[in-house]
């Protein structure tokens, strides 16, 4: 068995008035929030599909599936601790991530770092072994027309 092992994960959530827009565990001032089952955070839950996928574990929904009420309002980061401890159960170590969010509005580039703490904090890594990007969609598509947020990342698990 390799070393190493990537994933790449994925998420959109439509906008939403009446919700909290939370991404990477941070509450954004937003006239809109993102609408799921959870607190809808596209961003981790991009990663958690990206880390669960490197082990070939499926994705989010196998393991906290829309349809349990004890999913309904979840807080995204406690998802992604459980996500962090099957990994490590299986030997299996985070030695980086890499996302990129797309988003017309709000504009996210000045709570990056605070993302990048809040992720790194639960998952007991270094800010820099966490990748975040933002873009827009140049206005084509659901993101663009702001009708939704979507998020890519992946994930390199390296064996402990």
């Amino acid at each position: 068995m390799s070393r190493f092992r990537i994933g790449n994960g994925y998420d959109i959530h439509r906008l939403v008035e009446g919700r909290p827009l939370i991404l990477g565990g941070v509450q954004l001032e937003h006239s809109l929030g993102l609408d799921g089952h959870s607190d809808a955070d596209v961003l981790t839950h991009a990663i958690m599909d990206a880390m669960l996928g490197a082990l070939s574990l499926g994705d989010i929904g196998h393991y906290f599936p829309p349809t349990d009420p004890q999913w309904k309002g979840a807080d995204s980061l406690q998802l992604l601790a459980q996500v962090h401890q099957l990994i490590r159960d299986r030997g299996w170590s985070i030695g980086n991530l890499d996302s990129v969010v797309v988003a017309e509005q709000p504009k996210l580039k000045p709570h990056i770092a605070a993302m990048r703490d809040r992720l790194a904090s639960v998952l007991g890594l270094e800010p820099d072994q966490i990748g975040i990007k933002a873009t827009t969609n140049e206005k084509l598509g659901p993101t663009g027309r702001e009708e939704g947020i979507c998020a890519y990342a992946v994930a390199l698990l390296v064996r402990d």
